[in-house]
Parts: C-alpha cells; structure tokens; sequence
C-alpha cells in the first residue's frame, strides 16, 4: 500500500499580474472579473490583496510614462537617514586621504586605492538613487562628490610628483 503523503504534489500558481512583456495576463483579467461577480452577490472575493489588477496595470502604465528621473524631487521628503549614510561614506574617504592620523603613528593615513572605492560607492549611490532623491540629498550628493573628487585627483598628483621625487633620488 502506498503512503498517501508520498502521492500528494504542490501546484505552482504564477500570481503575477503581468507578463515578462509587462502585458497584464489573462488570468489576471479573469480573476478581476470574477471578483467584481463576487463582490456584486454579496460574497469576498477569493483573495483580497488590496489592489485590482486594472488598478496594477494603471499604476504600471503610468510608471512607463514617467520615469523616476522624471519626478518631482520637491515631493520628496529629506532623509536624515540618507545624509548620514553619506556623511559616513564621505568621512572615511576623507580619513583615507589623509584627513585623519593614524592612532597609532599619529601620522596621517594615506590609501587612496581605498578612497576611490569610497568615491565609487557614492557615485553608485547616487546613480541609483537619481530621481528618487528629495532636492536637498541629492545637492549633498552632488556637492560632497565634487569636493571628494577633487581633493582625490590633488592627492593623487601629489602622490605620483612625491614617488617620481623618491625615484630619482635614488638614481
């Protein structure tokens, strides 16, 4: 005799309400018209998610038609959280320029290498933030950029003049 919870399978239902060529499916259109004959009997519908899939598939037309470097940043609210994700990222490529000693020498600590992987990570940021940022972080983005960007590029001229020094001296 075989075991029954060995015969029992799971069904995979694809819920998604639209197709990979961002089409609403037919099934969703189904499902909505089933529950629209529900809700005009009396009953639930079968499964409450909060939205109808005509009011998905608005809400993805109308991302199609604006994208997010589209919106308005002005009604966007300033994030304390943002800037001090950036104050951070900023304060250790500052210290990895030299902008701090290190405890232990009290010398400062030079690793530029490390500073522009910083500076990269901001440039990132602010790349996939574009559009989605309010007014304020993102002039605080751009500003700390610039000012990294350009004490990086004086550092690392600085830096090369000082090897080609060492190097010729040795000569």
């Amino acid at each position: 005799m075989a075991d029954p919870k060995q015969d029992e399978g799971f069904k995979v239902v694809d819920r998604r309400l639209f197709t990979e060529e961002g089409e609403l499916r037919k099934d969703a259109i189904e499902q909505e018209r089933r529950e629209d004959e529900s809700a005009r009997k009396g009953a639930p519908p079968a499964h409450e998610k909060g939205h109808t899939a005509e009011k998905a598939h608005k809400a993805h037309a109308g991302d199609a038609k604006q994208s997010p470097a589209e919106a308005p940043a002005e009604s966007i609210a300033p994030s304390r959280n943002f800037q001090m994700l950036v104050d951070f990222l900023t304060r250790n490529a500052a210290a990895m320029m030299g902008g701090m000693a290190d405890p232990r020498t009290g010398q400062a600590f030079l690793d530029l290498d490390g500073a522009r992987d910083m500076i990269d990570m901001l440039d990132e940021l602010r790349e996939k933030t574009r559009g989605n940022l309010a007014k304020s972080d993102d002039e605080l983005l751009v500003e700390v950029l610039g000012s990294l960007k350009l004490t990086y590029m004086e550092m690392s001229k600085a830096a090369a003049e000082a090897m080609a020094k060492k190097a010729a001296q040795k000569k």
